[in-house]
């Protein structure tokens, strides 16, 4: 039995490639997304552990989501530790951020996530290895001397000896001209991950960034021999004064690391969703595939059963198969699965996430994970086949009018419809508040999983009124050839239902997709429209970018200009652990924001109170009196509940006073300053830039602010449907698989319609409208649902800020051309083959 399983696989190569390329692709997506995660994990873990001492010696609660605070310690300090009875050494750094370097054009490098860090220049040995070194040049001296990383001098296109650009957040100097006068890297490998880094001596980065103070923002304590981490760090507590903290550079390693992987962490949760949702369409094909392989083989697996083959061992020959099948695809897709994961460092390096100094990690689990999912998807998807199979009687099956036989339409619908209900309720469990069972993320993935699967299991019903909507319209259209290419798909509406899924899933999603993202578009600009106060806004590049707060004064002295309010903004620890979005604001300036009380004013807003939105004081229980408690970098703070707005984006959830911030041990920078003039006119758009004259800021009207809002959504988007592209790819594979073993089935078939006149192009023609019938149910069936599940995502994130509903009708139209599109190009091999088929042999296969 094994050898007849091995022969006949090897006497249906061409029949099987196709489904080997579903297991491919599948298996491809898994392991690129694997590799891919590991690598990213490995390259920050290895990039944290070179930015550590072995002991750090830090201020208490120094570090915050988008920087260093304010506080220090004192450079006294740094000869205390080196004489620590452990220590090899102690070195003072000097840290900051918003540190721009601009290339050849004036255009800012970095600026899309990555951070762009200013420091002093330290040869201290890092507690993960060497670290950032001097690779070429020399280290500087003096304030017209600096050091670039080896990425950002390559991208500003200057070497050793040119001078360069290099834009401060803070001083009363912003835009500095020094010469570069060494490069630094790492000479074992390794990448700053898209982080841009500019280095000075100390006393120039005393002088920029802590305004000349004899300080640091922590120091680095090198460990002497046989001294372990632990050791040195508790000699290091016994010296330090109150406020300070002395942590193993294993511990500050992991802090940081942990902080990063865990916000992008959906990373990998994302992509290994994209890969389920191409694995279950690739199921389709591979059940598709087996079942037709095996009804074609019907006599052949009754002869054995005839010679004695149990039906246990039928089902195993066909098992069998499917082994063999899955080891194939496993491996082929394993090899392809490395070349998706340079696909994807490359696509993120152009988001600025870089890791083209991090070779690829090859994790064992990885290669357990491809073959497991490779084999496991392939025997499961044949198994029902082969067990339909084994219950032919020998005699029965060896008749020619025999046929697989099919499970009973109705009780197929009645159990479809059955899954559709159960994946609704947990579809409204995970949509609504109704019921609270926990993650509603997973009660709403598992509702729509099981919707489709609901919808595949009755689309043989489903299908038949399209179907003769479909034979009627060929035959009245193409005359004898529509209608027998409607009467061909009208023959196995379970086949061409279940060809039709795997194209449903795929549009099912994309539909889904772009009504989310037309909805979320419409939203901001007309939260936009509503709430948009002034004329123009002035906001630093990139996501998280603050700036010296002189630009508002730069901004204020512009003829043409009325009025400024700059905004401050800090993701503020909170008491849970979480981190919460707080802006700061003068209190003097709050009226021109048209805040709409329900609750105090801010009349009362003062330094150690803050002004909360409606929505956030509903969410949180808070009132007019009541304590805001958050952990900035100065400690423990409560900060009272002076006021209550209607729920505004343009101030957020929270808002407090810069003088809080301050007393917070925040740094002085603004987040965005909103501009008031005399009136609106291109001209005085042009004399603000003029004035700011720094291409780390930018100036926006309305329009140009809600393009610059749209766009994160439109990448999104666009992001999704490419990897969307690979379950579409899989669906056409699916309709040419089908297509093609129906016409090795058929063969006698279209002899005999050859033989009886009809042509080469009339045979395309029939096989192409028997394509685009299966499409075009894929694509009807995939809208439908798309826009179903489109809406109902929308309505229930409906109180998020997403309050507008809008269905792309112009796209949905699209998809259904797309349907068209694809059931041409799926029927151009099948097509092809069944019009050159040899008529005489044709009519004489058995």
């Amino acid at each position: 039995m094994i050898r007849a399983a091995l022969k006949s696989l090897l006497g249906r190569k061409v029949r099987l490639l196709l489904s080997t390329f579903a297991i491919v692709l599948g298996v491809a997506f898994v392991v690129g997304t694997l590799v891919f995660s590991d690598t990213l994990n490995r390259s920050f873990t290895a990039l944290f552990a070179s930015t550590v001492g072995d002991v750090t010696v830090r201020p208490v609660n120094a570090t915050t989501s988008l920087g260093p605070s304010t506080k220090t310690v004192p450079a006294a300090l740094v000869d205390e530790l080196a004489a620590l009875p452990g220590a090899a050494r102690a070195d003072g750094n000097v840290t900051s951020f918003g540190v721009y370097v601009e290339d050849a054009d004036g255009e800012v490098i970095g600026g899309n996530g990555p951070p762009a860090i200013g420091a002093n220049y330290s040869d201290a040995p890092a507690a993960g290895g060497p670290g950032l070194q001097l690779v070429d040049g020399r280290a500087p001296s003096g304030p017209d001397e600096v050091l670039l990383d080896e990425r950002t001098a390559e991208k500003a296109g200057v070497q050793v000896g040119d001078p360069v650009t290099v834009q401060l957040p803070l001083g009363a100097q912003t835009t500095l001209e020094p010469t570069v006068v060494g490069v630094l890297g790492f000479p074992e490998g390794g990448s700053l991950n898209g982080a841009t880094f500019v280095a000075w001596d100390t006393a120039t980065a005393q002088d920029l960034f802590l305004d000349g103070r004899d300080e640091f923002t922590d120091i680095w304590v090198t460990a002497d021999d046989g001294v372990s981490e632990d050791e040195l760090a508790e000699q290091a507590r016994g010296v330090l004064p109150d406020g300070t903290e002395a942590v193993t550079g294993e511990v500050a390693a992991d802090e940081s690391a942990d902080d990063l992987l865990e916000a992008i962490g959906f990373l990998t949760t994302f992509l290994l969703i994209f890969a389920g949702i191409a694995l279950v369409v690739g199921s389709f094909l591979i059940v598709n595939t087996f079942s037709m392989l095996v009804a074609q083989r019907s006599r052949e697996l009754a002869l054995l059963r005839a010679l004695g083959a149990s039906k246990r061992q039928v089902v195993r020959s066909v098992q069998l198969e499917a082994f063999v099948l899955g080891v194939l695809g496993a491996t082929i897709g394993t090899g392809l699965g490395v070349l998706l994961a340079l696909g994807l460092r490359a696509a993120f390096a152009s988001f600025g996430l870089d890791l083209s100094g991090q070779s690829l990690v090859f994790e064992p689990r990885t290669f357990l994970a491809a073959y497991a999912v490779g084999i496991v998807v392939t025997m499961a998807a044949a198994y029902l086949p082969a067990r339909r199979t084994s219950r032919i009687a020998p005699v029965q099956a060896m008749r020619d009018d025999v046929a697989l036989p099919e499970s009973s339409l109705r009780r197929r619908f009645r159990a479809g419809l059955a899954v559709v209900v159960l994946g609704g309720l947990a579809l409204a469990v995970g949509l609504t508040d109704v019921v609270d069972l926990g993650n509603a993320g997973w009660w709403t993935g598992a509702g729509i999983f099981g919707i489709l699967m609901g919808v595949t299991m009755m689309s043989p019903v489903l299908a038949a009124p399209l179907l003769r909507l479909a034979r009627a319209t060929y035959a009245a259209v193409f005359g004898s050839i529509g209608n027998l290419a409607g009467q061909n798909s009208l023959r196995n509406p379970r086949r061409t239902a279940a060809t039709a899924s795997a194209l449903m899933i795929g549009l099912t999603l994309a539909c889904t997709m772009a009504i989310i993202g037309s909805s979320a578009k419409a939203s901001v600009d007309q939260t936009i429209e509503e709430n948009f106060v002034g004329d123009y806004v002035v906001r630093g590049v990139g996501f998280g970018t603050l700036f010296n707060p002189a630009v508002a004064d730069q901004v204020a002295a512009v003829d043409g200009v009325a009025d400024v309010v700059g905004q401050g903004f800090q993701l503020v620890e909170t008491q849970d652990g979480g981190d919460k979005a707080v802006a700061s604001l003068d209190p003097a300036q709050v009226d021109a924001l048209a805040l709409r009380f329900v609750d105090g004013s801010a009349a009362d807003l003062d330094d150690g109170t803050v002004i909360v939105s409606e929505g956030f004081a509903d969410d949180e229980g808070l009132g007019v009196g009541d304590s805001f408690d958050v952990r900035p970098p100065a400690g423990e703070q409560s900060w009272r509940v002076v006021g209550v707005f209607e729920d505004n984006p343009v101030v957020g959830s929270v808002a407090t006073t810069f003088g809080t911030f301050a007393a917070a041990d925040y740094q002085p920078l603004l987040a965005n300053v909103i501009v008031f003039t005399d009136e609106v006119d291109p001209a005085v758009e042009q004399r603000i830039e003029d004035a700011i004259d720094n291409p780390t800021i930018t100036v926006n009207d309305q329009q140009e602010f809600a393009e610059e809002q749209r766009e994160p959504i439109d990448q999104f988007v666009l992001i999704i449907y490419a990897l969307l592209g690979l379950a579409l790819l899989i669906a056409v594979l699916g309709i040419v698989n089908t297509l093609a073993l129906s016409v090795i089935e058929r063969t006698r078939e279209v002899g005999l319609l050859r033989a009886i006149g009809v042509t080469r192009p009339q045979m395309r023609r029939m096989i192409t409208l028997e394509s685009i019938v299966i499409a075009v149910l894929g694509a009807v069936l995939g809208v439908l649902l798309g826009v179903g599940f489109g809406v109902a995502l929308m309505y229930a994130v409906r109180d998020e800020g997403l309050e507008v509903i809008r269905v792309p009708f112009d796209q949905l139209a699209v998809f259904l051309g797309l349907g068209v599109v694809i059931g041409v190009v799926a029927a151009v091999f099948p097509a092809r083959r069944a019009a050159r088929l040899d008529v005489l042999k044709a009519i004489a296969t058995d």
